[in-house]
């Protein structure tokens, strides 16, 4: 018992699931925007459990497949396989599982969500094989958590909207910046290595710029929605307050001091999904 229930908290720390509060609000918004107020319980549990099984999915085979990466880099070398903690094999089974949750749950919503659930199979399965190969892997892991919200307003509304467009291009290009900023602390390891990224081709000062304008342009693309779905005032307060918190996480890092990264990365992106969808939320019904 007691090995069954340490391979469960490695297999929680392994996957981070205390991080699944990036993801989930903005599925939520998909959710409540789409159907323009609460859609009820089932659509809210099957999205709920898309979501982590998309999200256990992700990060099982990133950590599978980056577990010899991972070995060599100081700043990972503890992470539970290179730790020995868990398995490989035991962390690809959970990826392969929770890909089966996600597929399940996508067909119980309805046929659309079911025939593009391959899209985000293949999205989750190899955005981390990027790195290998090119510094854009930053937009490949954007684009694949673009698929949240996205997602969630597929399930109630099973058509293509430019406000769905610009929602999911919101978080595509908002977790693409966040991710330019986490990789900085790797660009010594990345250089020595020849892992791409973009910190290691074009250097730390260049990655926060173009980190801030992907964070500037995330802004603009949820007033488009905003605009788009004539949303009322809580809905641009939201906003106003996801932009200040970017320009906190923005100031607490600089090329010469990256020593806040694991603030600015996990607690200030924490806040902004969560605010965005409590005051969309309340837009909707004000």
């Amino acid at each position: 018992m007691a090995s069954f229930k340490t391979t469960l908290q490695q297999t929680a720390v392994n996957i981070k699931v205390e991080h699944t509060i990036f993801a989930l609000p903005f599925a939520y918004l998909g959710l409540v925007l789409a159907h323009q107020g609460w859609p009820g319980l089932t659509p809210f549990l099957l999205v709920t459990l898309a979501m982590v099984g998309a999200r256990t999915a992700a990060m099982s085979f990133n950590r599978y497949i980056d577990r010899f990466i991972d070995a060599r880099n100081p700043r990972t070398a503890n992470r539970p396989i290179p730790a020995g903690t868990l398995s490989a094999r035991s962390v690809l089974m959970v990826g392969l599982l929770a890909l089966a949750v996600l597929i399940v749950a996508a067909a119980l919503l309805n046929p659309l969500c079911l025939a593009l659930s391959p899209i985000a199979v293949i999205a989750l399965a190899s955005y981390s094989y990027l790195k290998r190969f090119t510094w854009l892997c930053h937009f490949g892991l954007g684009f694949t958590d673009a698929i949240a919200p996205a997602g969630g307003w597929l399930a109630v509304r099973p058509a293509f909207t430019a406000a769905m467009v610009m929602l999911a291009a919101a978080v595509g290009i908002w977790i693409a910046g966040f991710d330019l900023i986490y990789a900085c602390q790797d660009y010594d390891f990345d250089r020595t290595t020849g892992v791409h990224s973009f910190p290691a081709r074009f250097g730390i000062p260049a990655s926060l710029m173009l980190a801030r304008v992907c964070h500037i342009a995330m802004i603009a693309l949820l007033v488009g929605v905003g605009v788009s779905l004539s949303l009322g005032w809580l809905f641009y307060v939201g906003v106003a307050l996801a932009a200040g918190l970017l320009v906190y996480e923005h100031r607490l890092i600089n090329p010469r001091d990256l020593s806040k990264i694991d603030l600015a990365f996990f607690t200030v992106n924490s806040y902004v999904a969560s605010v965005l969808f409590v005051f969309t939320l309340a837009s909707l019904y004000v």
